[in-house]
């Protein structure tokens, strides 16, 4: 039986930009950054969290699995303090869009390095 989500897949043009993003915008740790050949997997996460982003080579990925979707998936990370986050990510020049009131709470969607969409929901 599945448990829990252990990593999401995320595939990007620019590992080195996205990471930096991730880092340092973000404020998510890295977990790992390795290379096995002509792979190369970059995983951070949120600082304790259980679920993890690998970022892979959109390029690479591609040509060894031409069939593959490459899209980026739709994710809801959750805050506990969303106005205190919402300004951090102003002051780090990240593209945000407004806090709206959704029926399951307050939430933002925020812009990566390579202009994804995810969002971010209040959750105490």
């Amino acid at each position: 039986m599945i448990n829990k989500i252990g990593q999401v897949m995320l595939y990007v043009n620019n590992q080195d930009a996205s990471k930096d993003f991730w880092t340092e915008k973000m404020g998510f740790e890295i977990i790992a950054d390795e290379t096995n050949g002509p792979m190369r997997w970059v995983e951070v996460a949120p600082k304790g969290a259980a679920t993890s982003i690998v970022l892979h080579s959109k390029e690479f990925v591609a040509k060894m699995n031409p069939e593959m979707y490459l899209g980026t998936p739709s994710i809801m990370y959750f805050s506990d303090n969303l106005d205190a986050l919402y300004k951090d990510l102003q002051n780090k020049n990240v593209k945000v869009g407004d806090i709206v009131e959704a029926p399951f709470g307050r939430v933002f969607n925020f812009e990566d390095a390579e202009e994804n969409y995810f969002a971010v929901c209040e959750k105490k």
